[in-house]
């Protein structure tokens, strides 16, 4: 049964359709890549002309895998991770590669998978559709094969006329069609562990760069902390702190005046008063800063609401997180969205917002951020707030990506792995 489900398989036919379509990629790619290589060794002992043509073939053989795993995933479901990216790109790469461009073990992959593609996909695709071709050929031949002339088909100089021929032909085409769905699967497998083992690093340096990725995110991470406690620090100084000294002062005139003018005491202790209500409205304001209470006892609704009252620019606010995620996830998507309306209520002359915050734990597993307003647009995603708000993000693996053309909108969007 498991055969017969075989010849119908959504599977089966994607296999056969990516051995097909692989022989004409297979001939482009040989083509380009052999040529290239061919011909820019020929042209490296002429002033070293030859480089460029290998940067452009390490160039189309990088696109050629590229296109080949985007094919695999497509139709054989098989998603392979790519080499790290090289950070030599644009113009001067062309013109002068780098050693490790040419010669590298990803390069040098790409480019053997380039060029193996043609006899890999000339024995699949030729194996593949010859058996499927015999198999429905011998399958119905009695059905038609006494309208042969003579009665029935030849085969070199042999007649094959009469029933017997006829029904053996019939067996070895049903053989034959029931074996082509597991011999086309297995040909996709073989070509897909090709694939993997060209297209893809090795499992080292797969760890590698995620080492080093993570190296670079605790260093980014670490710098914001750095960041916030100055500012913390700066914030203090000369806010909280100078009211404090004020307030002292004021108390201390107070103090003095007592004996001999009262009234004027008072006064001063009502300024004392004064004074001490704005340094206590300036210490809550600095604690919503580095960890709002509200977010803590009733989550990100409620604080990123109280943030909407509080930003003079009107903001449309949605939030749908049916679970609440980790502490660190919300604090992350708290200050995503405060450091977003600050900014918007400083620099964009905007007359609206809106920021949308839906996901959280569960299938989707993540938290998405979308602020948009309808300002001038221009935000540089190098200022200091953006790229602090970015290494906050980058500190639990999420991703911020910020579309502000000049004269607007901007829109701001964070993505948060909430496992």
């Amino acid at each position: 049964m498991s055969l017969l489900r075989g010849l119908v398989s959504a599977r089966t036919w994607l296999a056969f359709t990516h051995h097909v379509a692989g022989l004409f990629l297979a001939i482009v790619s040989f083509t380009i890549v052999v040529t290239g290589l061919a011909v820019g060794v020929a042209l490296l002992p002429l002033a070293l002309v030859g480089l460029p043509v290998l940067g452009l073939t390490a160039r189309f053989a990088d696109g050629f895998a590229a296109a080949e795993r985007a094919r695999f995933g497509l139709l054989l479901g098989a998603e392979y991770p790519a080499w790290p990216a090289d950070p030599a790109r644009g113009y001067r790469f062309l013109l002068i590669p780098r050693r490790g461009t040419l010669i590298g073990r990803a390069t040098r992959g790409r480019e053997a998978y380039a060029v193996l593609r043609l006899p890999v996909s000339v024995v699949t695709a030729t194996v593949t559709i010859f058996v499927w071709s015999v198999g429905v050929v011998g399958l119905t031949l009695p059905l038609y094969g006494g309208l042969f002339p003579g009665g029935g088909p030849s085969f070199g100089s042999h007649l094959l006329t009469g029933p017997k021929p006829l029904v053996v032909s019939g067996v070895a085409g049903l053989l034959f069609l029931l074996a082509a769905p597991p011999l086309t699967r297995a040909f996709a497998s073989a070509d897909a562990a090709l694939a993997r083992w060209l297209l893809s690093p090795p499992r080292d340096v797969a760890l590698e760069a995620r080492v080093t990725e993570l190296k670079v995110s605790r260093e980014r991470v670490v710098d914001a902390a750095e960041a916030e406690r100055r500012r913390i620090e700066r914030d203090l100084h000369d806010g909280a702190q100078q009211r404090l000294v004020a307030l002292a002062m004021e108390l201390g005139r107070a103090k003095a005046k007592f004996a001999d003018d009262v009234d004027a005491a008072a006064a001063l202790v009502d300024q004392a008063h004064t004074e001490a209500k704005a340094a206590l409205v300036e210490l809550r304001d600095l604690v919503r800063g580095v960890h709002p209470p509200v977010l803590t006892d009733r989550g990100l609704d409620a604080a990123l609401s109280g943030l909407a009252a509080r930003c003079p620019v009107p903001v449309d606010l949605q939030v749908e997180v049916p679970v609440r995620p980790r502490p660190a996830v919300e604090a992350v998507a708290y200050f995503t969205v405060a450091e977003a309306l600050t900014n918007v209520a400083k620099h964009s002359r905007a007359s609206h917002v809106r920021v949308v915050v839906d996901g959280g734990p569960g299938p989707a597993s993540t938290l998405n951020i979308v602020i948009s307003d309808d300002g001038i647009g221009g935000a540089n995603a190098a200022g200091a707030g953006l790229t602090g708000l970015a290494d906050r993000i980058a500190g639990i693996d999420g991703a911020l990506s910020v579309e502000s053309p000049p004269g607007g909108p901007t829109i701001i969007s964070a993505v948060l792995p909430c496992v």
